[in-house]
């Protein structure tokens, strides 16, 4: 939030002023009032007063009209733009931005007057381990991420071949060129110095999004190109951009910033934010007296991206720190990236058929079967690869599925995708394979999402599917459970091993403890009648000591000592309780170490994650989730609040007749499974 004179948030220190505005677009951005709203400055309009506040666009046209009537009422100025992470696509596409900037002072991008931002940068201690931590772990997410004010590109789009000069081009007539000290002139020289500076080195010079969109043009075009200076308006990562970078020229363009951020000291020909902080070659004619502070990177970030704007989570509709904007922007930016080119998917049952398309549809509407369509992506729902083309991605519910049973049609709140084979097919890697030997090593932050994430799974009792009733009194002793599955399951079929009956499973557990309490909880689908593998209940009761029919597993892994799986996983869900684990087969958990494993498992898993290295991966990085309440795509942690605490949409009556309708119909299960 930006900072007023009293070193207190605006949006606490004014929220008792009332804000008027004098252009329309405070009136159509509903986005951008509830923003305002939840930092304290409900927009009205009337005739201000003295002691009243006027919202103007940062220096834009349309702010003259709130700086007339401020300097004819006495009123303050509050001047509003987008934060410097902003969305997927520009504004002008009609995108809401993620944040705000609040500036009491001025505005960040007008470097002839001071703003709030360069305020705190010169005056806040900046010191603090904490913060600084962030910024770093903020620094890391947006690198690894590939995100940026505007995210939509792919990140894998070729870059030009490495050892070039990078030339930055903007919009002609942005207020952050007029108001930066900068025009038109500032540009040509720009490019004169890149190659004088450079000689022999090929210029590439990036085009604006706006540009590239047809938006607004640039200073440059195709007639500044020549053997050695290339125009790139390709949608590149800027991220990647700047790795293959070995000098970056710049205006006041925020790609400067983040060039700062990638380790570079970019050659800056305007007055941006972010110059004349030691951080950068200041090569306009005017040096900012005002900012003679040296800071580090890590400073600047904090400065700029945690303690000035005001960031808003829009599955949750509440202002929110930069870490959660992250994660919402990361999934957001994965969905797009993932579907923007559309979908055809093969093998889907007609019922899966409408949540996959609130999944993936929501940039280009999804296709079910037909020919091949070569502009589209294939996919297959993960049991039906014979169906589909070769190459295609595999499609599966995640790991915290709903509240109620995939076989009685309740839609999932995850999905996984994977494009090398699959989570539970222990012959092929997978990527949860790859993302978990990658997480061998977590960052701070990464770490602390993690265990939060464990400790609300544990706090909340949550599971794949959250059904069950009441853990009855259980018989004293070393507890074992032993969770049965459906015996005609992909996950048993390929990973189960040479025990892969619930029968063998139990019987298997009792003859290496004949001493335990063993606890066995057939799997739900199995209970409804929906799928095999049921135990005959004189040998179950021969067996077992106790038989846990429709019971809670997250209430119960709290009373167990053990459990002994085949390939549930329960057994996953029990590692993140701290309970022991023994596997015959070779589940995704299974060969890094956390599990005792007494069936074979691939030799390649290994790495040697933490339980919190294997939770990212498994709960954070391989997932997509849904947001039923809002239909946005989101990160992790709202799926889990909407588990927890609702609302969750109930499925409709048809739905409902439909899943009567399979279990009167449950030996005819192959329709719709």
């Amino acid at each position: 939030m930006s900072q007023p004179s009293d070193g207190q948030p605006a949006g606490e220190a004014e929220a008792s002023r009332r804000v008027f505005y004098f252009n329309g677009g405070f009136l159509w951005q509903t986005r951008v009032r509830r923003i305002l709203k939840l930092a304290g400055h409900d927009l009205t309009l009337g005739r201000p007063g003295r002691d009243d506040l006027i919202a103007v666009w940062g220096r834009s046209p349309y702010a003259a009209r709130g700086e007339a009537v401020a300097a004819r009422t006495g009123s303050g100025l509050l001047r509003i733009e987008d934060a410097f992470l902003r969305s997927l696509h520009p504004g002008r596409s009609g995108e809401p931005p993620m944040g705000l900037v609040i500036d009491r002072r001025g505005i960040y991008f007008d470097s002839r007057h001071a703003s709030d931002l360069e305020h705190l940068l010169a005056t806040h201690p900046l010191d603090d381990t904490a913060l600084l931590d962030r910024a770093r772990s903020g620094i890391a997410r947006l690198q690894e991420a590939h995100l940026s004010k505007y995210s939509a590109f792919e990140p894998a789009t070729p870059c030009p071949d490495p050892g070039y000069v990078l030339v930055i081009d903007q919009t002609r007539g942005d207020a952050s060129v007029t108001h930066g000290g900068a025009d038109a002139n500032t540009f040509r020289e720009m490019l004169y110095w890149a190659q004088e500076d450079h000689p022999g080195a090929p210029i590439i010079i990036k085009t604006h999004p706006e540009t590239t969109s047809g938006h607004r043009p640039g200073y440059f075009s195709t007639k500044d190109e020549s053997t050695r200076i290339r125009l790139l308006s390709d949608p590149v990562s800027p991220w990647a951009l700047l790795d293959g970078a070995i000098a970056v020229y710049c205006v006041t363009s925020q790609i400067g910033f983040e060039a700062i951020l990638a380790g570079h000291r970019p050659q800056v020909f305007g007055q941006p934010f972010y110059a004349g902080w030691g951080l950068s070659d200041d090569r306009h004619p005017l040096p900012l007296s005002r900012r003679g502070r040296k800071l580090t990177r890590a400073q600047l970030f904090a400065g700029a991206m945690l303690l000035y704007p005001t960031w808003y989570d829009p599955c949750r509709d509440r202002l929110c720190d930069l870490d959660q904007a992250i994660s919402t922007l990361e999934a957001e930016t994965r969905a797009w990236r993932e579907d923007h080119t559309g979908w055809q998917a093969h093998g889907m049952r007609l019922w899966k058929r409408a949540p996959l398309q609130r999944f993936f549809g929501q940039h280009r509407r999804m296709v079910f079967g037909g020919p091949p369509q070569p502009d589209r992506r294939a996919m297959v729902w993960a049991s039906q690869t014979d169906t589909a083309p070769v190459g295609a991605v595999r499609v599966e519910d995640g790991f915290l599925r709903s509240r109620g049973l995939g076989a009685d049609l309740i839609p999932p709140l995850s999905l996984v995708c994977d494009d090398l084979g699959i989570y539970y097919d222990p012959r092929h890697e997978s990527q949860l394979e790859r993302l978990i030997s990658a997480r061998a090593r977590l960052r701070p932050d990464q770490d602390r999402r993690a265990e939060a994430l464990i400790a609300a799974l544990i706090r909340h009792g949550l599971s794949k599917y959250n059904l069950g009733q009441p853990v009855p009194d259980l018989p004293e002793g070393r507890r074992i459970l032993v969770p049965g599955q459906v015996e005609d399951d992909a996950s048993i079929r390929l990973g189960a091993g040479t025990i892969c009956t619930n029968l063998a499973l139990l019987q298997a557990a009792r003859t290496a403890n004949p001493d335990a309490v063993i606890l066995y909880k057939p799997h739900p689908d199995v209970e409804a009648g929906l799928r095999p593998g049921a135990v005959p209940p004189a040998a179950a009761r021969d067996l077992a000591d106790v038989i846990l029919d429709r019971t809670d597993p997250a209430r119960l892994l709290g009373m167990v000592d053990e459990v002994w799986t085949m390939t549930s996983l329960l057994g996953f869900e029990a590692l993140l309780r701290g309970v022991r684990v023994t596997t015959t087969g070779a589940p995704f958990y299974a060969g890094w170490g956390l599990t005792r494993d007494l069936g074979d498992t691939p030799a390649r898993r290994s790495a040697r994650p933490t339980l919190r290295g294997l939770v990212h991966a498994t709960l954070i990085d391989y997932p997509r989730y849904r947001d039923p309440v809002t239909g946005r795509a989101c990160p992790v942690e709202v799926v889990v609040e909407r588990l927890a605490h609702g609302p969750l949409p109930r499925p409709g009556p048809a739905n409902r007749l439909l899943a009567k309708l399979q279990g009167m119909l449950a030996s005819y299960a192959t329709w719709w499974r």
